[in-house]
């Protein structure tokens, strides 16, 4: 199992910060180079507590899906997703974000896990702890941006 944190501090209040990460065009986006797109469950818009969503994007070269649900929300403070179907094992991804030094710190904390026992956990190690945490910094930075330039 694997546990990733990026903090990115948003010139920007909380509100808008969350609503922006949870914003699933917003998503679409920021995950561009991937080719990340909605193709099921809500495809649009803000996702709410207890939706899902359902993402075809190409990662390491191959097209995957991966259906997420928003299981846990405190607007502004929290929310988190987590995987129902997809390529990982698990994978629970939560968003904070914290008013201070007049804008936000968004901390992403993503605990995934592969799967295919020792081999899993050899990947997470060489290749997938290093690949998330590229993606999910590129992607918070992207966000950044667009809050910064009136979101």
């Amino acid at each position: 199992m694997q546990r990733i944190i990026i903090d990115t501090w948003i010139a920007a209040r909380a509100d808008r910060c969350f609503d922006a990460a949870r914003d699933l065009d917003l998503h679409m986006r920021s995950a561009a180079h991937t080719n990340e797109r909605a193709v099921a469950g809500r495809t649009s818009g803000l996702i709410e507590l207890n939706e899902e969503v359902t993402w075809r994007a190409r990662h390491l070269g191959v097209t995957q899906h991966f259906t997420a649900r928003i299981t846990g929300f405190d607007r502004p403070r929290w929310f988190q997703d987590t995987m129902q179907r997809g390529a990982f094992r698990s994978f629970v991804h939560d968003h904070f974000f914290v008013e201070e030094r007049g804008g936000t710190t968004m901390k992403d904390v993503l605990v995934f896990a592969a799967p295919l026992g020792i081999l899993g956990r050899i990947a997470e190690t060489l290749v997938l702890h290093a690949y998330m945490t590229r993606f999910l910094t590129r992607r918070a930075q992207i966000l950044k941006e667009i809050v910064e330039a009136g979101y």
